[in-house]
């Protein structure tokens, strides 16, 4: 797919609607876009390549979009397999081609490339440098750990354009997100759930960025994944400020759960029934043995306040509920309130584990009462439900 950018930069872009797991872990049902840009100007630069699995389909893309013309300068924004698996054929195929990346990306390159010939094909680029094509140039911005160590965004100033490598990338193939975002489209869902999952971590390395980009006039970004960000620039910028700083997007809780057999489901649910009739303005609840666990990383990064419910298990906590607070900390989850809730029909485990792990966490506060169920939700324990969700509406 060759889309008009401008009249000098065209995307060149590819989709991947047949992936099932975008880094063998996410489910991407709408599939995933793998973007690349051409400027064309008195000299050519080629910003990323493509995935593999899509080489075929961005080769033929990118002659189109040269004509009889070669490419002066390859940007490399980003050193990730599903960016860069065609560098090594841009330099067998254009031997005239330079290499544009940072210091940290060239190390990188033998790496992927074994026996690659670099010699004098090579810019090293740092913060600040430009690259000058003409009526266009380029100037890079250093974000390393966005997600990579090696990443760089650039910075197109006569078309006010921001190439962000990863950053508001989202998932999803532009044959279903269109390539513009739309005013109906809801970004902010699967915007979120890259994020969180791929980005997360790095919330201080984000803010370093936005910082950088806040001294820019930024009309439009242009990412590695899904559609190009062109109206509405302050609502996108704002979410990623939300994001990165662990801030609470959205007023409410959400109620995760992990039952064996339906009991420690039941009692969750019941809570839930419990805080919406307190007045609760969002309960948001999931099922982490059988809902997709991104999603659910992406919720407790949502909201301001979580309840975790899950069955003891081995002398432990039910593996889901292991895993997902494994995910959480692993993605820097921190600033949060969080309430307990354990099942066990002899020797309850669960909360003990749980709370364990959630110590590990940074700024975790972890309410009391933890409420403990023994098999099934009884009369008796409807008031223990109520002091918990009192607890967490406080």
């Amino acid at each position: 797919m060759i889309k008009d950018i401008s009249a000098s930069i065209q995307f060149i872009g590819v989709d991947d609607e047949d992936l099932d797991l975008f880094e063998s872990q996410y489910d991407v049902p709408e599939g995933m876009s793998y973007n690349s840009y051409v400027i064309l100007d008195e000299k050519i630069a080629v910003l990323d390549t493509a995935d593999a699995r899509k080489g075929e389909e961005w080769k033929a893309n990118l002659a189109d979009a040269l004509g009889d013309r070669q490419p002066d300068f390859l940007v490399v924004h980003h050193m990730e397999p599903d960016h860069s698996a065609l560098i090594a054929w841009m330099l067998e195929t254009y031997p005239g081609v330079k290499l544009v990346a940072t210091a940290a990306a060239l190390k990188m390159l033998p790496q992927f490339f074994e026996g690659i010939a670099l010699e004098g094909r090579t810019l090293a680029v740092k913060e600040g440098d430009t690259l000058g094509l003409g009526s266009h140039s380029l100037r890079f911005l250093m974000a390393p750990m966005v997600h990579w160590p090696e990443v760089m965004v650039s910075y197109e100033a006569s078309e006010k354009i921001l190439f962000s490598a990863d950053a508001f990338g989202r998932f999803g193939a532009m044959s279903h997100t269109g390539f513009l975002v739309s005013e109906d489209d809801d970004w902010a869902c699967e915007a979120r759930r890259y994020y969180f999952n791929i980005v997360g971590k790095y919330g201080v390395q984000v803010q370093n960025l936005l910082k950088k980009l806040a001294a820019l006039d930024i009309a439009m970004i242009c990412p590695l994944h899904g559609p190009v960000l062109n109206e509405n620039l302050p609502y996108h910028l704002g979410l990623y400020q939300t994001w990165s700083s662990y801030g609470v997007e959205t007023e409410g809780i959400f109620v995760a759960h992990a039952s064996i057999h339906g009991g420690t489901a039941a009692a969750a649910e019941k809570l839930a029934e419990i805080l919406r009739a307190k007045g609760c303005p969002k309960v948001s609840v999931a099922d982490i043995t059988r809902d997709d666990i991104a999603e659910c990383v992406e919720d407790a990064f949502r909201y301001g306040k979580m309840v975790l419910a899950a069955s003891s298990y081995d002398g432990g906590v039910f593996t889901p509920m292991h895993d997902f607070l494994y995910r959480l900390q692993a993605k820097g989850y921190q600033q949060r309130t969080v309430g307990l809730l354990e099942n066990g029909s002899w020797a309850p485990s669960a909360g003990r584990v749980m709370k364990e792990m959630l110590g590990a966490m940074k700024n975790v506060t972890v309410v009391e009462p933890m409420v403990t169920i023994r098999s099934r939700l009884h009369t008796e324990d409807i008031p223990k439900l109520e002091a918990l969700a009192d607890a967490m509406l406080q």
